[in-house]
């Protein structure tokens, strides 16, 4: 059914949203009477009631039953059909869902409606010829194999006891009472306490305190906070621990041997194949933190050049996913005892409208530059995620099962094409990176 609808834009946005539009929709009330009278001859052919044949319930009976319900649905398909055909006129792109309310009218023939909706932003990219970019650069070379070696033993290691004198590295279980003007203090008391020496799980004068005790033996000291502390009540402050030492075990790492191998996943314990794989993966993972900071760099660039309206609409969507993403994170961690902790809106809307910003931005690059992911593009990349499992072939297979899982490879391809078109266009300096830095490691 055409429903005769008229429609006028009122342009002049609100000045608090750039992005706000208002429709005024009119439809006749004729053709909503007709809709109305089809959906309950409809109805009235399946209708049953008690004292009549399926079919052959009155139609008074039918309207008295379900003509609130047929108004309802006829209404709102003529004002959905309306908005849809004034938007589609006027090339307008929705951002969100309108909000359609009814307008005082006088009129006898149509039913006056006002529908407020926001519009994605218009974007007209940014130059990039005058941003600099980092590129940090790292070759792997047996310095950066022996130390991912070291680490993955250190991953290892286990404590012996032993009856000496604490050192750095070694790892302690203690007692400790901490006194503030003479009283204990929260979160200053614990029995059996275990760490490691030299691991900054304590304050460096906390640990020098321990260190050069054996076990049986006891120390009191006075130590002063650091004034930026986390505990703003103890920042600065004078204390005394009066500490005990329960146990004082060595580590031992295990030799780079048959059993190490196995125990990184070579079956036959070859220690030539064990260093192979490693340095595989090390590669593979290098390789994916220098692209990562790189498109760091990128993603911020691209929002400095590009500054964007964000909708409403869809920065309130991207709040809520913010939302529960973090409550089920929250669950799988602490139990179902944080399904109901109470999130703040307020906590997430800079990281919303950041990923709003840069989906606007992305999206526009992508249909201006045509750099849409090429099927060849997205095997490479599955099949680069695949090695780092036992068995790649089978990992392949379960992406190209079906096609939707495929959708986040692609996101991943488009984004690999934004940050080439951007380094094509940027002044990028080649910088080396400190092999511990680009991997998170203590030096």
């Amino acid at each position: 059914m055409e429903t005769n609808a008229t429609t006028t834009l009122a342009d002049a946005a609100l000045p608090t949203n750039a992005l706000e539009r208002r429709l005024d929709l009119a439809v006749a009330i004729a053709d909503i009477d007709r809709e109305i009278d089809q959906r309950l001859r409809r109805m009235g052919k399946n209708f049953k009631m008690p004292g009549f044949r399926p079919g052959k319930v009155p139609a008074s009976i039918v309207k008295q039953q379900h003509g609130d319900q047929a108004r309802h649905e006829a209404l709102n398909e003529a004002l959905e059909r309306a908005f849809a055909e004034a938007v589609k006129s006027r090339q307008l792109r929705v951002a969100g869902y309108p909000n359609i309310e009814p307008k005082a009218s006088e009129s006898s023939t149509h039913i006056e409606f006002s529908a407020v909706f926001e519009v994605y932003p218009e974007i007209t990219l940014g130059e990039l010829k005058d941003v600099e970019i980092e590129r940090p650069v790292l070759e792997v070379g047996a310095a950066e194999m022996e130390s991912t070696l070291a680490v993955l033993r250190k991953q290892r290691v286990r404590y012996e006891p032993v009856d000496r004198a604490a050192a750095v590295g070694d790892r302690v279980t203690i007692d400790f009472l901490g006194k503030k003007d003479g009283e204990p203090f929260q979160g200053g008391q614990a029995n059996d306490y275990p760490f490691v020496l030299g691991e900054g799980a304590m304050l460096a004068d906390f640990e020098n305190a321990v260190i050069g005790l054996k076990a049986g033996e006891t120390k009191s000291f006075d130590m002063v906070f650091p004034a930026d502390y986390s505990a703003k009540d103890l920042a600065g402050q004078s204390v005394t621990f009066a500490i005990s030492v329960k146990e004082v075990r060595e580590a031992i790492l295990p030799e780079m041997d048959a059993d190490f191998a196995r125990a990184l996943g070579v079956e036959d314990g070859d220690i030539v194949k064990m260093r192979a794989e490693v340095e595989t993966n090390l590669k593979r993972e290098v390789k994916k933190r220098l692209q990562g900071k790189v498109k760091d760099q990128v993603m911020e660039a691209l929002l400095k050049a590009n500054p964007v309206d964000v909708p409403g609409a869809l920065l309130e969507l991207e709040i809520q996913r913010l939302m529960q993403a973090a409550r089920q994170d929250m669950e799988q961690r602490g139990g179902i005892k944080m399904k109901d902790f109470p999130m703040q809106r307020e906590w997430f809307v800079d990281q919303a409208r950041r990923r709003v910003s840069l989906g606007l931005i992305l999206s526009e690059i992508v249909k201006v530059n045509e750099l849409h992911a090429k099927s060849d593009q997205v095997r490479t990349i599955v099949e680069d995620v695949a090695q780092s499992y036992e068995h790649p072939e089978e990992v392949i297979r379960w992406y190209y099962a079906q096609p939707q899982r495929l959708a986040e490879i692609e996101g991943v391809a488009i984004e690999d094409n934004v940050v080439a078109w951007a380094l094509s266009r940027a002044r990028v300096v080649d910088k080396t990176v400190a092999f511990d830095e680009l991997m998170g490691q203590k030096s």
